[in-house]
């Protein structure tokens, strides 16, 4: 039997390397509980509209549970002929129970069929990853308290800029997370509108009711245009700029943490379950989990990247470039989620390096900004203020001494009135100290932000 997409209109059979060049079911077959759940939802609409009787329905829901528990089970026999998924699935539920399986694409294309399960697997893997963030987020806010007690560097330029706690660090990914949980919200929004019924471009004059069907698939609503729904992969495209933001946050902590394992940093010993070794060298333990979440950021940019191309020189309506969607909007998905799968247990396994940091902390004079804002204080203006700092931050370095060892003398011969009392903002512990602003490293306000994520995040105090 010739597929059911075929028409009278064709004089002929499809040549074998067309059917080889045009397929999709090899990685288009994932969608099969989605058009299975979205054809159900048609049937019954179909039906409610007396489009079909319940007999009918009942037998096309039964015949497509048969096929979705032999998809799942690996015993459906695919055929590439058929070309994607859909013709599979509704080819075979015409080969069960005949004429009434055909009744089941009344009313719909496979325009806005696909675009439908598409949407339906986009919003489940958008849930997906959220759960992971989420995860990842509680990963980081429970090392919080253990980890209060630790002062380490804080770079700009990969220099050492200002000491900061270390929760204050692992709060800062905290926030990036969410926004990217708030992104994919956001995007969701657009995701969760039904195409279904919107035909191929221009309806159908069929007796639907396409907020019956929406409201099955648990849509907040309906695309409002039929040769819009037809065309439209901004959802596609959205789901993959959230992706990319997220695996560039990603690479973001991997680099960081590839930099604190070695030994020039030495702030931190990644759990050896998350690493490998070398086939030479016997005391190698690589971050290799980290180098290739930062790696695969490439493929996730790459495919939004092919999106983009893929759109942008399409006229209205369909066109069967779409078809080439699926390949970089899956392998995303698959990416991120394999990255953040993996990303909370490394988190949690990771151990500071409490001494080696601490060994090295007075270095860099990281409070020579907080001994600029004591002499602004004083009232001394902060560009006279910032170079007097530089003066000194060149005296000690040519005495090979920290700000902190620096006699009186040397602090009153840039400034007469300083007294003593300079000393109590220098050296590590008493710049962190000092911090006043909000959202600061200062110990009070990180101890309020750490409360607020365990609320934010249900996590017990």
């Amino acid at each position: 039997m010739s597929s059911p997409s075929r028409s009278g209109a064709f004089d002929s059979a499809v040549d074998k390397r067309v059917e080889r060049f045009t397929e999709s079911i090899s990685f288009d077959q994932r969608l099969f509980r989605h058009d299975i759940t979205g054809s159900i939802a048609h049937a019954k609409m179909l039906t409610d509209q007396g489009i079909l009787t319940p007999q009918e329905c009942d037998e096309i829901e039964t015949g497509l549970n048969e096929i979705l528990h032999e998809l799942e089970s690996g015993t459906f026999v695919i055929r590439e002929e058929l070309e994607d998924i859909h013709m599979n699935i509704e080819q075979a539920l015409i080969d069960r129970i005949g004429d009434t399986g055909r009744k089941l694409h009344t009313g719909r294309s496979r325009n806005d069929q696909v675009s439908t399960d598409l949407r339906l697997w986009v919003r489940e893997s958008i849930d997906r990853v959220d759960d992971l963030l989420k995860g990842l987020q509680i990963a980081f806010v429970n090392r919080c308290h253990g980890d209060f007690d630790v002062v380490v560097p804080a770079y700009t330029h990969l220099q050492r800029a200002q000491p900061v706690l270390l929760p204050h660090v692992w709060l800062a990914y905290c926030e990036k997370f969410q926004r990217d949980r708030e992104r994919l919200a956001d995007c969701r929004k657009r995701v969760n509108l039904c195409s279904l019924g919107t035909a191929a471009l221009a309806g159908t004059t069929l007796p639907i009711d396409r907020a019956n069907t929406a409201k099955r698939l648990n849509f907040d609503g309906l695309v409002a245009n039929s040769i819009d729904s037809s065309s439209d992969r901004d959802f596609v495209m959205e789901s993959l700029f959230c992706l990319t933001t997220i695996s560039v946050h990603l690479s973001t902590w991997a680099e960081e943490w590839i930099l604190w394992a070695t030994s020039e940093f030495d702030f931190i010993e990644l759990p050896h379950a998350f690493c490998t070794g070398s086939s030479i060298m016997p005391q190698k333990i690589n971050p290799d989990v980290l180098e290739l979440t930062r790696g695969k950021t490439a493929r996730v940019i790459g495919s939004l990247q092919t999106l983009l191309v893929l759109s942008k020189g399409l006229p209205l309506a369909y066109n069967r470039d779409l078809q080439e969607d699926k390949p970089p909007l899956f392998d995303a998905f698959d990416t991120v989620t394999a990255c953040l799968e993996l990303a909370a247990p490394l988190v949690e396994g990771a151990k500071m390096k409490r001494d080696c940091i601490n060994s090295r902390l007075e270095r860099g004079f990281l409070d020579a900004t907080t001994l600029m804002e004591y002499l602004i204080k004083r009232g001394i203006p902060q560009r006279k203020a910032h170079h007097m700092i530089g003066e000194l931050v060149r005296l000690a370095t040519e005495k090979s001494v920290t700000l902190a060892e620096l006699p009186l003398e040397d602090f009153q011969a840039a400034d007469p009135t300083l007294d003593d009392s300079v000393y109590g903002v220098l050296g590590v512990k008493n710049a962190v100290e000092a911090f006043e602003s909000v959202g600061s490293t200062g110990p009070r306000f990180v101890s309020e932000q750490i409360s607020m994520w365990k609320n934010r995040l249900n996590l017990s105090s």
